[in-house]
């Protein structure tokens, strides 16, 4: 029997911002912790060794895009995803609940599952609770996600809270489908923008004693504004002794106000799309390097960035190499974006031990 735990090492005196660990069979996560997005078991234009050096713990995969591409029965008998795509470190695979309501075009939704086109070659696909896990339990990652609905925004009650409560019935499917003990199964807490359906949602799923929770839903279109007053009035409600994941979220601000409110890890794919775009990150801001202040400029896109990029190129090659269209220049603007985010939430962790957060981050909360 494999082991999943979390221990909570500080918190902070003034917010709820913690700092932990989470143990998986293969390896320990810090917390809190940004986790690089590898949707079809390769984060785009990095290499597992070069991802590594990133500072990266934990890496995604998503299960909807490998049923379609290649398919679990071929990253099963490779050995699963940590041998498919040689990375040895912790794993997460979505269930596909997310891209099934987001991406598909033609889909029904029934308390069975749901029916959808695929986007490859047109055929009917069927996906439900049982579904789901079966291929997760395939891909073999760490940590699964069980199967959910998640409404888009804006939608009204009476769908958001439909849509919460078939998530439930799903995850009480999935808890039943599951068949591996070396992979923990993380519940959703749905229920939109609406405070009091979270509030339910979080303390129902609670009752089933899962080894970690999940905050869903958020990030597909509402304000700001709306996802900090989720995520603070839902967190509460999830254990303190399970990590807390919020899906989808990877910005400065929304990952310090997050985890100010008890958040311990994140997801996005911003760092990598980001770089096919020409945008870096760098110490809280944004720049796009094909600005012509950059043309001449010789230095380093951060002096203080242990990366591979910022350790061997200027803002002007990497701008050349953007105007010229040359590969090399998504990988090396994709090490940066990656570093970059790992080590803001490395920083709060810090920040966290030495009980200082709020007066190192707390700008990011006004």
């Amino acid at each position: 029997m494999a082991t999943f735990t979390f221990q909570t090492q500080a918190c902070c005196s003034q917010t709820r911002a913690r700092a932990g660990v989470f143990s998986t069979p293969h390896g320990l996560v810090e917390t809190p912790r940004f986790m690089p997005v590898g949707t079809l078991a390769t984060v785009k234009g990095v290499t597992p060794d070069q991802l590594k050096a990133t500072g990266a713990q934990m890496v995604l995969a998503n299960t909807y895009h490998l049923h379609l591409q290649p398919g679990e029965s071929l990253v099963a008998k490779a050995g699963g995803l940590h041998q498919f795509m040689r990375w040895d470190g912790p794993m997460l695979t979505d269930s596909g609940g997310f891209q099934v309501f987001s991406l598909s075009q033609l889909r029904t939704i029934t308390d069975k599952g749901v029916t959808f086109r695929s986007p490859r070659d047109g055929r009917m696909i069927e996906i439900t609770p049982e579904r789901s896990i079966q291929i997760q339990n395939q891909l073999g990652a760490d940590v699964i996600m069980a199967f959910d609905e998640c409404p888009p925004y804006p939608a009204t009650r009476e769908e958001v809270e439909a849509a919460t409560q078939r998530t439930y019935r799903w995850l009480e499917r999935c808890i039943q489908a599951h068949q591996r003990s070396d992979q923990a199964l993380f519940g959703i807490v749905q229920g939109g923008v609406f405070i009091d359906l979270r509030q339910k949602a979080a303390k129902d799923l609670v009752e089933l004693d899962l080894p970690g929770y999940a905050i869903g839903g958020v990030s597909v279109g509402e304000p700001g504004e709306l996802i900090d007053e989720i995520v603070r009035e839902t967190a509460p409600f999830l254990p303190a002794d399970k990590p807390r994941y919020l899906m989808g979220v990877g910005t400065y601000q929304e990952m310090v106000r997050a985890i100010a409110s008890g958040i311990d890890l994140f997801d996005c794919v911003i760092p990598t799309r980001l770089a096919r775009h020409g945008a870096v990150f760098v110490r809280g801001d944004r720049w796009n390097i094909k600005n012509n202040c950059f043309r001449e400029d010789l230095a380093p896109l951060d002096a203080e960035c242990p990366c591979y990029t910022c350790q061997n190129f200027s803002r002007a090659y990497l701008g050349h190499l953007w105007r010229c269209r040359e590969l090399l220049v998504y990988t090396l603007l994709s090490i940066h974006n990656i570093t970059e985010l790992i080590r803001f939430t490395q920083k709060i962790r810090e920040s966290i031990l030495a009980d200082r957060f709020t007066e190192e981050f707390g700008h990011w909360l006004n």
